[in-house]
């Protein structure tokens, strides 16, 4: 398989413009796709604000920064969406996320490899009809994509092991850290995390604490960062997503009941950090 050496990023909000700026970091040719020429207008702001943040504080010279920069182009228009590597980060809407890698593969072919960023929709479901499921798999980021380090490397049930391998490298060349697993809900982290963020809803819910005091203890046990702080980076729609998807495909266990805590702040738009507002004031 050949060498990867240009990278195509779909979907440009907080995800897929922090999934660029690493890319190009990291020496790829880079192409950041969205429809939306202002959501495109505000990644090329939040990449060139990133870049000069690294400069200042001498993570990357002048001539770094500046090279860095040319090796993203930005547009909306789909027809120029070629790569060795296709990484989606769009909405977590499974029929948008076929339509999108279906119209890439008519534009790329069998040899591109095409990777979802998606935090827990089933890698199979999202192979189902594609044209080429071999060339097929999860490398999901996480949020900040240039500062976190780890990145899950989901095996589909038709993924080639070498397209695993080649984005198992990729990741590393991104100096993260791959860990490799199968399709299963919620793959390993947000599996794991359900009980993170939902236990710390229901004892708030339940009156046996404040979300503040929640965020506090937890952050005094070792945590970088308290469950209300980090559902509000996520973004509260996000999450609240990836905790129906897991509870739908395992069956709806009451223990990964989604919180009501969190429908109410989503169907409110009380997204978090994005938006302004969450379960914390940011304006």
């Amino acid at each position: 398989m050949a060498e990867i050496q240009s990278i195509l990023v779909c979907g440009a909000g907080t995800m897929g413009a922090g999934i660029a700026q690493l890319s190009a970091v990291s020496g790829y040719r880079t192409l950041l796709f969205d429809l939306s020429s202002p959501v495109l207008i505000r990644a090329e702001q939040q990449i060139i604000t990133q870049l000069n943040k690294l400069e200042e504080k001498g993570a990357i010279s002048a001539e770094a920064n500046k090279a860095t920069y040319e090796r993203i182009q930005f547009t909306s228009n789909l027809d120029l969406c070629k790569a060795d590597l296709v990484i989606e980060a769009i909405i977590e809407n499974v029929a948008v996320k076929k339509d999108l890698f279906n119209k890439l593969a008519a534009l790329n072919g069998s040899k591109t490899i095409y990777a979802s960023n998606t935090s827990s929709i089933s890698i199979n479901s999202l192979a189902e009809e594609f044209m080429y499921p071999h060339q097929f798999a999860g490398m999901h980021f996480f949020n900040p994509a240039p500062i976190m380090k780890l990145v899950e490397i989901i095996q589909g049930e038709h993924s080639d092991p070498t397209v695993i391998t080649v984005l198992v490298e990729v990741a590393k060349q991104m100096k993260k850290t791959p860990v490799r697993c199968n399709d299963a809900p919620g793959f390993i982290v947000n599996r794991v995390a359900r009980h993170y963020y939902l236990e710390a809803m229901y004892m708030v819910e339940k009156g046996y604490l404040a979300i503040e005091e929640a965020d506090a203890i937890l952050e005094a046990a070792g945590f970088k960062m308290g469950p209300f702080k980090l559902m509000d980076l996520i973004g509260l729609d996000v999450n609240y997503s990836v905790s129906n998807i897991v509870w739908e495909a395992l069956q709806k266990p009451k223990r990964l009941m989604p919180s009501s805590l969190q429908k109410v702040k989503v169907e409110a738009g009380d997204l978090g950090k994005k938006t302004g507002k969450g379960f914390y004031n940011y304006l």
